[in-house]
This record gives C-alpha cells, sequence and structure tokens, in this order.
C-alpha cells in the first residue's frame, strides 16, 4: 500500500513504506478469515443498536469511555462510496468504501484530492447518520487513550477473526474492527484480512486528511494523513 501513503509525521513507523497487509500475505491468510458474518441487530429489543432511517439498516454500537462508537463500519450507499472489489457482498460483510470527500459529506470538487475544503469547528455529521458523526483527530485520540493507548489499541480494537496470519485482536471493548482493506486513488483494491483503515473528519491540507489504520502485524493503532482520494472505512460516533 505504499503507493499511496506520504510520511507526513516523526512516528517511528514508515508510512512511506509501510507494507502491504492484504497483498503480501494473501497466502498466509488466517483460516478465520471467513467467519465473520455481520448480522442486522433489533432496534426494539436491543439498546445499543441504532437504524439509518435513510435506508433502514441497522448498526450495532458501543460506548468506550465516555464515547459511544457504532461497533461495525457505516454501509450507506453515497457517491465517491465503493464496496472492496466492486462486489456487493463485501459492502454486507465490511461496510462501504469512502473517498474523504464523501466521507465529510461533500462533494469532490469541493473537498477531494487538490481542494482545500476548510470545514467549520465542531462535530462534522458527513455521511453519517442524524446525530451521529464523523470522528475527528482528537476523537480517534480519546479512543486511544480509554483502551490504553495506542501502542497496543489496535490489539484490544481488533475482531476475533477475518485478520491474515494470526493477526486477530481480542476485540476487548467491542469495537469489532474488521479488516475491510482499501481502494486506491486508481480504483485498485487491496489488503482485505491486512488492514483496517477509517477516516477522520481532520484535514490535513488540500491533497491529506487524517486517518486512523490497524495492521495485521502489530498491535498499533497508527493516526495520520492520507490522500483524501483513497477509499477507506467509516465509523461514526454519536453527537
Amino acid at each position: 500500500m505504499a503507493f499511496f501513503f506520504v510520511a507526513c509525521s516523526d512516528d517511528e513507523s514508515d508510512f512511506a513504506t509501510r507494507p502491504s497487509g492484504g497483498e503480501s500475505s494473501s497466502s498466509a491468510k488466517s483460516s478465520s478469515s471467513s467467519e465473520y458474518e455481520r448480522v442486522q441487530c433489533n432496534v426494539k429489543t436491543d439498546e445499543n443498536c441504532i437504524k439509518d432511517d435513510r435506508d433502514g439498516q441497522t448498526y450495532k454500537t458501543v460506548k468506550i469511555g465516555d464515547q459511544v462508537w457504532m461497533a461495525e463500519n457505516l454501509n450507506f450507499k453515497t457517491d465517491s462510496s465503493f464496496c472492496y472489489k466492486n462486489t456487493a457482498e463485501y459492502c454486507e460483510k465490511y461496510g462501504r468504501l469512502y473517498r474523504w470527500a464523501a466521507a465529510v459529506g461533500k462533494s469532490e470538487s469541493e473537498c477531494g484530492y487538490g481542494y482545500t475544503c476548510s470545514l467549520p469547528s465542531g462535530n462534522i455529521q458527513g455521511v453519517c447518520p442524524n446525530g451521529w458523526h464523523l470522528p475527528s483527530k482528537a476523537e480517534w485520540e480519546t479512543l486511544f487513550n480509554a483502551v490504553g493507548g495506542q501502542s497496543t489499541a489496535g490489539k484490544v480494537l481488533k475482531s476475533t477473526s477475518g485478520w491474515n496470519s494470526g493477526g486477530n485482536g481480542m476485540d476487548a471493548f467491542g469495537f469489532s474492527a474488521l479488516p475491510a482493506g482499501i481502494r486506491n486513488s486508481i480504483g485498485g483494491f487491496s489488503s482485505e484480512g491486512g488492514s483496517a483503515d477509517f477516516w477522520s473528519s481532520t484535514e490535513g491540507d488540500s491533497y491529506y486528511a487524517y486517518g486512523m489504520y490497524l495492521y495485521y502485524l502489530n498491535d498499533i493503532a497508527y493516526l495520520d494523513y492520507y490522500d483524501k482520494d483513497v477509499g477507506f472505512s467509516v465509523r461514526c460516533i454519536q453527537d
């Protein structure tokens, strides 16, 4: 996945040479990679379940610290959003992959690659349902602190199945991060089983925005900025 990452921080990891989670390890894929199946929750019987009134889909939720998160990836169809490998079954399993402009609820000509978006301060609803918003960089950092720190957040946030080469997590807080992979800027897909990549609402500049990244080979939760025109998963947080 090095083709779209740019080293923009002095973190010890080198984002310019980040290894590909899905492609390099496909032959060593975990036997549990197909075990996860998304099940619709019931808003009438489960208080930790919400319904998106736009399309009727439901999502499990979880409270971690003082935050309430969706415990599943968003699957609301909009412009500049995609199913992995352009196949509907992946959307059912992992939710959709969104370019950053779509994630913040704007067009490519407003906030896409090469355009400075200059979003207002405060919560950015973006593609999320009413009452929910796209997490900011600071809100991702708050999550890391709540689960014991960024250096081990990956282990406790990753799902217990689906990750390559024994990279499954503990899912200790019910966040259930799935290795949905990414869509690159030219329309290719990679890293299913190897990485979970999520947008934030925080813009870097006209070309980059912040995202959170989990990798199958370690326990770290990375937070850096990435090309706006790649497709990442979206997790919404309650207002």
